[in-house]
């Protein structure tokens, strides 16, 4: 990997987009042999923003003209806090040279449920260049 990109996130609630102080929010990537590597661990400010977090990608010419394997580094990302279901993003990708940002709409919990039962775990499909 011979470039850099950065992940912003951003985490809300509901359609009016309204910041979640506070949020916890992991990012990580798959690192040799599966082992999950972690590279973030913050919470969220009262934008609802982490501190942009620097991946490690392929080199800008891997990522315009791809001849092998893909032209971006991936991670997941979750986020979760008090009242919410926990959101997991998977597959986020990273391009060399770009502030990727992304955002994580939250969903309240109904009374009596607890984040542990109620996860969403969403899937990035891959860029076709």
């Amino acid at each position: 990997m011979d470039g850099f990109g950065k992940l912003s996130v951003r985490v809300y609630t509901s359609t009016a987009q309204l910041p979640v102080a506070g949020a916890t929010v992991v990012v990580t990537t798959r690192g040799e042999h599966g082992k999950v590597k972690l590279l973030s661990v913050q919470s969220t400010d009262r934008n609802g923003e982490i501190k942009p977090v620097i991946i490690a990608t392929p080199g800008i010419d891997e990522s315009t003209a791809p001849e092998e394997g893909q032209p971006y580094a991936d991670c997941d990302v979750w986020a979760e806090a008090p009242g919410f279901a926990v959101l997991v993003m998977e597959g986020v990708q990273v391009f060399p040279g770009v502030d990727t940002v992304q955002n994580m709409e939250l969903s309240p919990l109904s009374q009596g449920e607890t984040s542990l039962q109620e996860t969403d775990v969403r899937e990035t499909p891959d860029q076709k260049l």
